[in-house]
């Protein structure tokens, strides 16, 4: 896509309709401020792709075990036999799968599970995923169960998902779910192959960022110079999540090593820089929260230009900032509760420890979390004067289109007109006095402001006046 198509294209998104064309200084302003932005990623991304890389998985990587899938047929409790008790456990389930794919498919494999509390219940008729650790395919000690088969349950809720958003949203719920999928092609084609070739995964994640705001951001709102100000609020507060999550990750001594992290590490082969990839979580991951502020506050600020062309920098700043102050707390709250949901089992594991806050806290696991959180909360609280400035400073260079003075209603006749001698005395309009909005004529005697609406009170007062001689007139 091309810059200037991104700065001088028509519309806006957000829901506020179709917007003018930029005029031409606002298109050149637009052009030298997001044009080294753009040029960076599409370098970033050509640079960091790993061409001609060929990743090893599955067993190439060291993976012996393969996933197989099959139905429950049956469940006996504590049929296991004293010669396929599992150690440790206080008893034992022996489940029969009828396996549908696999070297085994189409016979029925018995696996045997621990009757633990943390061990998952299973039933007759349950689609089951297996591993298959190698062997011969028609003995139970090749096989473990591993998991359910959640295929049509999460199909059914994404269409769900689907319907809804295009519903509320129509084309532009169309817009978003297609930005939605687009991001998911980024990350999958660019960003985790990018990482597992071994580039670092700070800077992958910038520049994905980079590439997922591009276009979320113009196919969902629009190809506007309102959005090109959004996409530049965006990317100057991801570059402060950046620095302020490496400064304090790197003060802190936070490693990014955890269990998963440390297989990641042992199977790929070669080193990985786990702290970058800490971080490269914590920039995606405020990346969603991040462009809602940013769209929000730039169209506060055009709609208050809109209303009021008078208005200069200074006052669509603060009157922005005073949106952007009550829309700013339920977003860190969202942020923060989206990271401690994440994290619960970890604090409740924490919990039982017995340890002081302080101590769970500055733990490894809980303590990068804790950076992610904060650093991510401290971009957000940024990106609001950030692009409220942005937004006014470029609004206020965007010319208003004057408004069209109201067509006279056909109801009301005009006086030059209806009436005779009104229309033969050019001078009619200057010889009326009084009060045009009230009907009040000097002449009449001293004029009183009405108390109220017309009611009992009122109708009794123009009796009253009515009966000593006077007149309402």
């Amino acid at each position: 896509m091309h810059a200037k198509d991104l700065i001088a294209a028509h519309g806006h998104g957000h829901g506020h309709g179709p917007a003018e064309p930029a005029s031409k200084p606002v298109r050149k302003l637009l052009l030298v401020l997001l044009l080294p932005f753009v040029l960076a990623t599409v370098v970033g991304t050509l640079v960091l792709y790993p061409f001609g890389h060929e990743q090893a998985t599955g067993a190439a990587a060291g993976l012996a075990q393969v996933p197989v899938r099959g139905d429950v047929t049956a469940v006996v409790q504590g049929g296991c036999g004293p010669d396929a008790t599992v150690p440790g456990a206080t008893g034992c389930v022996l489940v029969t799968v009828r396996m549908s794919d696999g070297a085994a498919a189409g016979r029925d494999i018995r696996v045997p599970v621990p009757d633990q509390p943390g061990t998952p219940k299973f039933a007759v008729g349950d689609a089951v995923v297996l591993s298959y650790g190698g062997g011969d395919p028609n003995e139970s000690s090749s096989y473990q169960l591993a998991d359910f088969q959640r295929g049509v349950p999460l199909l059914l809720l994404a269409v769900l998902f689907a319907a809804a958003v295009l519903l509320l949203g129509r084309w532009q719920g169309l817009a978003a779910l297609g930005a939605l999928v687009l991001s998911f092609v980024v990350l999958v084609l660019f960003v985790l192959p990018a990482i597992l070739a071994g580039e670092n995964p700070l800077t992958v994640a910038v520049v994905g960022a980079g590439l997922i705001m591009f276009i979320v951001l113009y196919l969902t709102h629009g190809l506007s110079a309102r959005t090109s100000t959004a996409v530049l609020g965006t990317l100057t507060s991801l570059g402060l999540i950046g620095v302020l999550g490496a400064v304090f990750s790197a003060a802190g001594k936070l490693t990014g090593l955890d269990p998963d992290t440390a297989n990641l590490v042992s199977l790929l082969g070669h080193g990985i820089d786990t702290r970058g990839l800490l971080l490269a979580g914590t920039i995606i991951g405020a990346l969603g929260v991040l462009d809602d502020v940013t769209v929000t506050q730039t169209s506060a600020v055009w709609e208050l230009r809109r209303a009021n062309p008078a208005l200069g920098f200074r006052e669509l700043y603060a009157a922005g900032s005073r949106i952007g102050r009550d829309h700013l707390s339920s977003v860190v709250n969202t942020l923060v509760m989206a990271y401690a949901g994440a994290a619960l089992p970890l604090l409740l594991a924490f919990s039982l420890s017995g340890r002081t806050l302080g101590e769970i806290l500055t733990a490894q696991d809980v303590a990068q979390e804790v950076v992610r959180t904060l650093v991510g909360s401290i971009g957000l609280v940024a990106a609001v004067p950030i692009t409220t400035a942005l937004a006014a400073f470029v609004a206020g260079r965007e010319p208003v289109p004057a408004t069209e003075e109201p067509s006279p209603d056909p109801a009301t006749p005009d006086p030059a007109t209806s009436d005779p001698a009104a229309a033969s005395d050019p001078t009619w309009r200057k010889r009326v006095t009084g009060d045009l909005r009230t009907g009040y004529d000097p002449a009449k005697g001293p004029w009183r402001r009405p108390t109220g609406p017309a009611g009992p009170a009122t109708t009794r007062s123009r009796r009253a006046r009515t009966a000593r001689g006077e007149s309402d007139d």
